[in-house]
C-alpha cells in the first residue's frame, strides 16, 4: 500500500511595493506611519527625561581597512549607522554616512556626537555608491553626501520620493527605489532596497511623503549581506528572510529606543533586535545605532548591556551579534550565492 502524498505547502505570493493611502506611504503591515502630532508635542516636553550622556567618549585607535581577500568582505563600524563595505572585485559602499558634528537641521542646535567618526573622511578609499535607507537627519546628512560627491561622486540609492531633496542639493545621480525593487551598483553586484517599519519625515509636516527601508547586498562573487536602516519590530523581517535571505551578515539596530511609548514605533529595542536576526535567518550580525547621538532616554551603554542579555535568553553566542568598536573592521566570509 502506497504512503499518503506529503501534501504541498503553499507558495508564498512575492511580496508587493509600499502601499500609500491619501498620499502617504504606509508600513509593511498597512498601518498609518510614524506616531502622532499629540506623541510628538509629549515627547518634546519629556526630552530632558532619561539617562545623562558623557560630552564625549574617546575610543580605541583601530587598525586602517584592507581590501578583503577573495570571497570575502570587509565592514568598518563608521558609527551610528554609517558603516564602510568593501567587497574583493565588487563595489565599495557606505551606508548613511555622516561625519558631521550634529544630525539636525541646525549647525548650532540638535543631537551632537559624543564619538568622533570611525574613518576620517580623508582616509576614505574611492566610493562607488552610497545606500541611503530614508531622510532623517540622523541618516540622510546632506554637508557629507555633498562632500563625497565632490571627492567621489557614487551614485546614491534610495527609496521613493528622496530624490527631489537630494537634487535641491545638488545630488542628482540618484536611483529611486519601491521596497522589493533591484538595481546593479556601480562595480558590479545589485542591491534590493527592502521594507521597514518606520516613517520618512524632514520636518514635522512632511511626514510618510518619502518612502524608507533597508537593503539587500549581492556582490557580484556571491553572498548576502543585510542592511537594515531604521524599523521597528514586525512580520517584515520574517518575509525579508525567507525572500531575501539567509544572510552572511546582517547590520542592525540595537539602540534609540527608550521611551517605548513612542519609539515602539518607529526602533527596535535590543530584545526585538535579536528576534529580528533569527526571523531573517542571518549567520552573523553587527549592531548599530547607538552610542554616537543622543537621541532618546537610555543610557549610552544600556543598548550594549540589554543586547548581551537578550542574547543569552535566546541561547545565541555572543560572538554570532557583536557590539563594533568605532573603526572596527571585520572580515566576513561569504558563503551564501
Amino acid at each position: 500500500m502506497s504512503e499518503a502524498p506529503v501534501p504541498r505547502q503553499p507558495t508564498r505570493p512575492w511580496p508587493k511595493g509600499a502601499q500609500r493611502r491619501n498620499g502617504l506611504f504606509l508600513n509593511p503591515d498597512g498601518s498609518r506611519a510614524g506616531p502622532t502630532q499629540a506623541q510628538i508635542w509629549r515627547l518634546m516636553r519629556e526630552r530632558n527625561q532619561g539617562t545623562p550622556w558623557p560630552p564625549h567618549v574617546e575610543d580605541p585607535a583601530y587598525p586602517p581597512p584592507q581590501p578583503p581577500p577573495e570571497g570575502h568582505a570587509a565592514v568598518t563600524f563608521i558609527g551610528h549607522a554609517s558603516f564602510l563595505i568593501r567587497f574583493h572585485d565588487g563595489p565599495t559602499l557606505l551606508t548613511d554616512p555622516i561625519w558631521s558634528e550634529r544630525c539636525s537641521p541646525f549647525r548650532f542646535a540638535g543631537p551632537r556626537r559624543v564619538r568622533r567618526p570611525g574613518l576620517a573622511f580623508d582616509a576614505l578609499p574611492p566610493i562607488d555608491a552610497v545606500l541611503l535607507s530614508h531622510n532623517h537627519y540622523d541618516h540622510c546628512d546632506i554637508p557629507t553626501l555633498q562632500r563625497l560627491r565632490d571627492r567621489f561622486a557614487p551614485r546614491i540609492f534610495t527609496g521613493l520620493g528622496n530624490g527631489r531633496l537630494l537634487a535641491r542639493h545638488g545630488l542628482k545621480d540618484v536611483v529611486e527605489l519601491d521596497w522589493w525593487q533591484k538595481a546593479a551598483l556601480p562595480g558590479g553586484g545589485e542591491a534590493t532596497y527592502l521594507p521597514a517599519h518606520h516613517v520618512g519625515a524632514r520636518t514635522l509636516f512632511d511626514r510618510g511623503r518619502t518612502l524608507w527601508g533597508g537593503f539587500a547586498i549581492q556582490p557580484p562573487g556571491g553572498g548576502r549581506l543585510y542592511f537594515t536602516g531604521d524599523s521597528a519590530w514586525g512580520a517584515h523581517f520574517e518575509e525579508i528572510g525567507h525572500f531575501a535571505g539567509p544572510f552572511d551578515l546582517a547590520l542592525l539596530p540595537i539602540g534609540a529606543y527608550e521611551p517605548r511609548w513612542f519609539m515602539q514605533q518607529v526602533h527596535m529595542n535590543p530584545e526585538e533586535s535579536v528576534r529580528a536576526f533569527a526571523a531573517i535567518r542571518a549567520r552573523q550580525a553587527l549592531a548599530m545605532h547607538f552610542g554616537t547621538f543622543r537621541l532618546t532616554q537610555e543610557a549610552i551603554d544600556e543598548p550594549a548591556r540589554a543586547l548581551g542579555a537578550a542574547l543569552a535568553a535566546a541561547g545565541i553566542p555572543a560572538e554570532d551579534f557583536v557590539v563594533p568598536g568605532c573603526g572596527q573592521t571585520f572580515v566576513v566570509p561569504l558563503t551564501n550565492p
